[in-house]
Order: structure tokens, then C-alpha cells, then sequence
């Protein structure tokens, strides 16, 4: 279980620095597109497209952190009031559901690409619309990886339980 945790560890700072330089890209185009639409009346003919595309990927980067610190929408109202135990089989059944949910949408986000890629449209400065899209799968994949790498970790948590002797049993 270590070498997936590491695995997630490197993937949570490739999506941190993501973030960081995405976002300052992001804001420094929409910057740089407001002082010359105001001041020189002109402005970039890809400014606008390529912020929409950097939305996109700073909104879904920003989900697969959220799915590793488990900020992620859910819904726990019955899970609240469970003892330890059911509360840890409810969180088990939770992430598996997100798991296959993330799993499929994985899958379909990769059949959306290779349409895109065989329509052959483009968004701006003749680059394939499937590139920037390409985060789709990409992010679908790595919360599919987490749910699945929580799971295993609520798992192992019931057999540790189960493996400890129960202090009556050791007389």
C-alpha cells in the first residue's frame, strides 16, 4: 500500500504545481485581455478560448485534490449517526460507488476524446479541440485512482480491528 501512497503523493504535487501555474496563466491572460481591450482597443484572438480551456482544467484538477483530501461533495447523512464500525462500512460502500462512478466516466471521457480526435475540430491557433480536453479522462482516472486507494485503506482498517484480540479472549 506505501508504493500507492507515494504514487499519490507525487501525482498531489504534479497537480499542486498544475494548479499554481495554470491559474496564474489564467490570470494574467484575463488581465493582459482587460487592459487591452480597455486601453488599446484590440485584444487576443486566443486570449478568451484559452481561458475558457484553463477553466476547464483548474476546475477538474482542483476536484481530483479535493477527492484526495476528501472534500468532495457526498452525502453522509446517514453515516453521521452510525457507530465506528458501520460508519466505516457505509464510507467503504460510498468510496466504491465513486470508484465505478469515476471509473465509467473515465471510460466515457476517453471515447468523447477519440470522437473529438476523428471530428477533427479545432479551438483556436488550429490546435485540436481533444488537447485541452484531454484532462477529462486524465483527472476521471486519478479520482477513480483515490476512491479506489481509500477503499483499500477503510478495508485494511476492519481487518487490523478484526485481526486484534478481543481482551476477553486472551484469558
Amino acid at each position: 500500500m506505501d508504493r500507492w501512497e507515494r504514487t499519490d503523493e507525487v501525482i498531489d504535487r504534479v497537480e499542486q504545481t498544475l494548479l499554481v501555474i495554470l491559474l496564474s496563466v489564467m490570470i494574467l491572460i484575463a488581465f493582459l485581455q482587460i487592459v487591452l481591450r480597455n486601453v488599446f482597443a484590440t485584444g487576443l484572438a486566443w486570449g478568451d478560448p484559452l481561458v475558457r480551456n484553463l477553466v476547464l482544467w483548474v476546475g477538474f484538477i482542483g476536484a481530483a485534490l479535493a477527492t484526495r483530501e476528501g472534500k468532495h461533495i457526498n452525502i453522509d447523512v446517514l453515516s453521521r449517526w452510525m457507530p465506528g464500525r458501520g460508519k466505516t462500512v457505509s464510507d467503504i460502500l460510498t468510496h466504491l460507488f465513486s470508484f465505478f462512478v469515476c471509473g465509467l466516466l473515465c471510460f466515457a471521457a476517453l471515447k468523447f476524446i477519440k470522437n473529438e480526435a476523428q471530428m477533427g475540430n479545432v479551438i483556436f491557433s488550429r490546435i485540436p479541440a481533444w488537447i485541452p480536453q484531454i484532462i477529462l479522462p486524465i483527472t476521471f482516472g486519478v479520482m477513480a485512482f483515490r476512491f479506489g486507494l481509500q477503499t483499500l485503506k477503510k478495508l485494511s482498517q476492519i481487518m487490523k480491528r478484526d485481526s486484534i484480540p478481543n481482551q476477553e479472549g486472551e484469558k
